[in-house]
């Protein structure tokens, strides 16, 4: 069970998980990450807590399976689920073919709808070992948290710096940008959640989350732009907002954060979001 311990004076929580520290991880020496058996890849669904989601063809925890949602071994609370993004171990959204990224999205609804009534549903992406990630294999997680903990979450920014848009979504880098390429996502109509996603807008979110990806990939890869990152690996977050009003906010993870943000809470930004914006968008 996770522990919810609150600080008075500020409002905030701290979760206490002692699961997590047992999680498997594809760090450490060449020779022993190549022993070690990737619990997401086709064939090794048994190395996995049965699975409760899928799209595609095939009988429960058996191969056959296009997008596959098991719960997590090492959950952070008490409802926390894993989203397997495809059968294929080294490549995520920004490479996958589009109608592959429109299953995950899918995947990420259903699951949003399954639990929005269960407390705070949160769902959230860490790609690359620098983001968080334990596991290689791309995949995102769900989490839900109480109803009465207190989020430390942003609202949604005001549009600005627009990089890109289709029909119903806008890709803009916010003037409140924390982090260099600093991209939200957002939807034109307002005062829904994402669980209110209708099924013919989520062609149209597949392809912006997409885009704006492929984008940071670019972003990274560019000669000129090397002294941003400085030769960090290439890793982003991203999350969709439990509340409404929801947006995607993704976070590429070109630098460190060190002792002045955390003793401070301020994030220093090297790069203004108006410039990242028209790179961005010329990529």
């Amino acid at each position: 069970m996770a522990k919810y311990v609150p600080d008075i004076n500020t409002q905030r929580w701290v979760i206490i998980s002692q699961a997590r520290k047992d999680r498997p991880a594809d760090e450490g020496p060449p020779d022993t990450a190549q022993k070690r058996v990737c619990p997401f890849c086709v064939g090794n669904e048994s190395t996995t807590p049965p699975e409760v989601y899928r799209i595609g063809g095939g009988e429960k925890d058996k191969p056959g399976w296009l997008v596959r949602v098991v719960p997590n071994k090492f959950p952070i609370t008490d409802v926390h689920e894993v989203i397997i993004h495809s059968p294929d171990h080294g490549h995520d959204i920004e490479e996958l073919p589009i109608d592959q990224v429109t299953r995950i999205v899918t995947a990420y609804r259903e699951r949003y709808r399954i639990h929005g009534t269960d407390g705070q549903v949160l769902i959230f992406c860490n790609h690359g070992m620098h983001a968080g990630a334990s596991l290689n294999h791309p995949h995102s997680q769900l989490v839900v948290v109480p109803k009465q903990i207190n989020l430390d979450a942003l609202s949604r920014e005001p549009i600005a710096n627009i990089v890109d848009e289709n029909t119903h979504f806008i890709i803009y880098c916010p003037e409140f940008s924390q982090w260099p390429f600093e991209v939200w996502i957002v939807p034109k109509e307002k005062e829904q959640k994402f669980g209110d996603v209708k099924d013919d807008v989520l062609a149209d979110l597949s392809h912006v989350l997409q885009t704006a990806l492929k984008k940071i990939a670019a972003a990274y890869r560019s000669e000129s732009l090397a002294y941003i990152h400085k030769g960090i690996s290439f890793g982003y977050n991203y999350y969709i907002s439990h509340g409404t009003n929801w947006f995607i906010r993704i976070i590429p993870r070109f630098i460190h954060r060190a002792g002045f943000e955390l003793g401070t809470g301020l994030n220093v930004n090297i790069l203004d979001p108006t410039e990242a914006a028209e790179i961005l968008k010329n990529l």
